[in-house]
């Protein structure tokens, strides 16, 4: 079955069974600006408004949960669904700042009837949230600046057989990950490793040994600018970004997708909300694995529920993080791993960085 916008009313019509029922409402959905949110306005929120008459406003935020709570604790909350990283829906949910989402009851079945909890990839539900990207930050490369295209993690950090400059995000997260798989540690051990200190001092060792060839990024748009004018050879990036560049600017990039860190995005209900119903009616509708299929044939962020891998653009599917073939050798980040140990990993990193 092929997706398009034409075709939104069938994705949203599993979830709008209730919602047509009940009178029409309103809501607000707070999510990330750019055009993540204006693909999100336009293939979820006006379809949704249509079809239900419910009256949406929207808002941007720049993440984490300090809005959140600030609404919650004043009891004045404005806001009713947001798009939340995974990592900040945990803590959030676990401070009680969050409604409860309950997948059977308020979220669309898989097809012939499948339980969404058998649906939904890992990490993709949880008690506070419905999961509807998996996104990550992956390693690309120029196919004209290499003589051999590098396969896996090790070949980035292989100067010899693949020189050249490197890029990686000015963070410890990430390049910590990609140092130990590099220097032989199984994905599934990485975090385990990484939460000694011989395992931490390890990671570094790995990076000295291409600290000299890396040239750091801070903002999304830099590795493929990088990429592009020949400032490196490879490179870690969001997955769109690459995705971009290689179908919208024909640029000669290629994903390397051992080791690519995933990411979990999904919708959560401000505690307090005045409008659950018609929140959750809105969740339920933009979840549907037709649903999750149009927006990832539309962005390249990869569909969370397993339904809608056979319903994406083939063109589109060999670039999405979730695509079973991309799979192997994928990280999920451990977003309680990195909630422990972010600060002091950060001043290490810090330290590391000033050291000659």
């Amino acid at each position: 079955m092929k997706l398009n916008r034409s075709t939104m009313s069938i994705a949203l019509s599993a979830g709008l069974v209730a919602a047509c029922a009940a009178q029409a409402g309103e809501l607000t959905f707070t999510s990330w600006g750019g055009s993540y949110q204006e693909a999100q306005e336009k293939l979820a929120v006006k379809p949704f408004a249509e079809k239900t008459g419910t009256k949406i406003k929207v808002d941007t935020y720049n993440g984490g949960i300090a809005q959140i709570r600030g609404q919650v604790q004043t009891k004045n909350v404005t806001w009713d669904v947001v798009d939340m990283q995974l990592s900040d829906i945990i803590r959030a949910c676990d401070e009680g700042l969050l409604e409860k989402i309950d997948p059977e009851k308020d979220l669309a079945a898989g097809p012939k009837g499948v339980s969404p909890k058998n649906d939904f990839l890992p990490g993709g539900l949880n008690t506070c949230m419905a999961g509807n990207i998996s996104w990550s930050t992956s390693l690309a490369f120029n196919k004209s600046k290499l003589a051999k295209a590098p396969t896996k993690v090790a070949d980035f950090f292989d100067l010899k057989n693949f020189p050249g400059k490197r890029a990686l995000r000015k963070s410890p997260e990430g390049a910590l990950e990609w140092a130990l798989i590099a220097d032989g540690v199984p994905a599934g051990q990485v975090y385990k490793t990484l939460s000694t200190s011989a395992g931490v001092d390890r990671a570094f060792k790995k990076l000295d040994t291409i600290k000299a060839s890396i040239v750091w990024w801070e903002a999304g748009a830099q590795p493929p600018q990088l990429l592009s004018d020949g400032e490196v050879v490879m490179t870690s990036a969001y997955n769109n970004r690459i995705y971009s560049a290689i179908t919208k600017d024909n640029k000669p990039f290629e994903f390397m997708w051992d080791g690519q860190l995933q990411n979990v995005e999904g919708f959560a209900i401000v505690k307090g909300s005045k409008n659950v119903a018609d929140a959750k009616a809105f969740i339920k509708a933009s979840t549907t694995p037709e649903a999750l299929a149009i927006f990832a044939n539309e962005t390249a962020y990869g569909p969370i529920r397993k339904s809608s891998i056979p319903l994406l653009d083939k063109k589109i599917a060999k670039y999405l993080p979730t695509a079973p073939q991309n799979q192997k050798g994928a990280l999920a980040v451990d977003t309680l791993f990195w909630a422990d140990n972010g600060d002091a990993l950060n001043q290490k990193f810090a330290v590391w960085l000033g050291r000659k």
